[in-house]
């Protein structure tokens, strides 16, 4: 059963259309990743969901009511957490989280119970009355989502959960995050640009320039590659590509000076590469098809560190969230 429904959603800037006729469904309770560069229209797609930006045309509904028209609704539905920090750090852990409660009109008697099984489940009931400027990162996050699942939402929105976090920080974070939708019956609708963390999703939707590019499982996504991938460095590329692509009647690419193709049979082929081109090989490798393919055959470029959100987004983003919620 679909939780979210887009359906041919516009959003336009003046003369910029940041998202275009966007169409797609998200299940109840999985984990759906949508992945994108810097512009691709994620931030503004998730904040016509969460209600902070109205669509220049077409219609979104979470949970059966729809973002425009019934935005109280919504906002009771869902809970959010964004790039930036909108925790207090000159307040506890619990403090923050009873401040979330009475912003969402908890009642009182419900709130101490809620809040310490928040404060359990990330992990951070011993620091419950800790500063959060005392915090560390991958400590700071967790006590988002937490506050982010207080008032028991159906939908719980995650803009780029790990960034900014060491490693061992981002593991920790995601174990925590993979959980959610077993132990909190929710619905994560996350954004990241990494890869290896889009793997975990149940569905993943590929935005760029405004529009969705592909949909589908990891593994669906990655069995479009139609094969492994085999990059290749030789001394004469343009000679190379034109004797691999001549050998085996295939498309041979290039980038940052490699070589790169897909083939059903890399393995097979490897031998027969090294043959064909002889000396000229200076390198050779095989890779299993990953997202970061998909995503790079799907829009011709990948999606690097530099392609999050601006400051400035992340400000403007904070800003409306506290207008929209009543937070000064």
């Amino acid at each position: 059963m679909s939780i979210i429904k887009v359906e041919n959603l516009s959003r336009r800037f003046g003369a910029v259309t940041a998202v275009n006729d966007v169409s797609f469904e998200v299940d109840e309770g999985v984990i759906f990743g949508f992945l994108g560069p810097n512009g691709a229209g994620k931030t503004t797609t998730i904040n016509i969901l969460c209600t902070l930006l109205s669509p220049t045309s077409g219609r979104a509904s979470i949970s059966g009511h729809d973002c425009s028209k019934d935005p109280a609704e919504v906002r009771r539905s869902i809970g959010i957490v964004f790039q930036d920090t909108t925790l207090d750090k000159d307040l506890t852990a619990y403090e923050n989280l009873m401040f979330h409660a009475y912003l969402y009109g908890m009642k009182r008697a419900d709130m101490k119970k809620l809040i310490h099984d928040a404060l359990y489940f990330a992990g951070l009931f011993e620091r419950r009355n800790d500063l959060v400027k005392k915090f560390s990162g991958g400590m700071k996050r967790r006590l988002e989502v937490a506050r982010g699942l207080l008032h028991r939402p159906k939908v719980l929105f995650l803009d780029e959960p790990t960034l900014g976090l060491d490693p061992q920080s981002r593991a920790n974070l995601w174990e925590f995050i993979v959980k959610l939708p077993r132990k909190h019956n929710v619905t994560v609708f996350m954004t990241t640009h990494y890869m290896e963390e889009a793997e975990v999703c149940d569905r993943i939707a590929i935005i760029d320039n405004g529009e969705i590019v592909t949909m589908g499982t990891p593994d669906e996504l990655k069995k479009t590659m139609g094969g492994d991938v085999v990059y290749l460095k030789t001394t004469d590329n343009k000679k190379a590509a034109r004797d691999i692509a001549k050998l085996f009647n295939l498309s041979v690419s290039e980038k940052d000076n490699e070589l790169y193709f897909t083939t059903s049979r890399g393995d097979a082929c490897i031998p027969e590469i090294i043959k064909a081109t002889g000396d000229t090989v200076l390198s050779v490798r095989l890779q299993r098809p990953t997202l970061n393919d998909v995503f790079l055959k799907m829009t011709g470029k990948e999606i690097r560190d530099s392609d999050v959100s601006s400051d400035d987004t992340i400000k403007e983003t904070v800003r409306a969230y506290r207008r929209r919620f009543g937070r000064s």
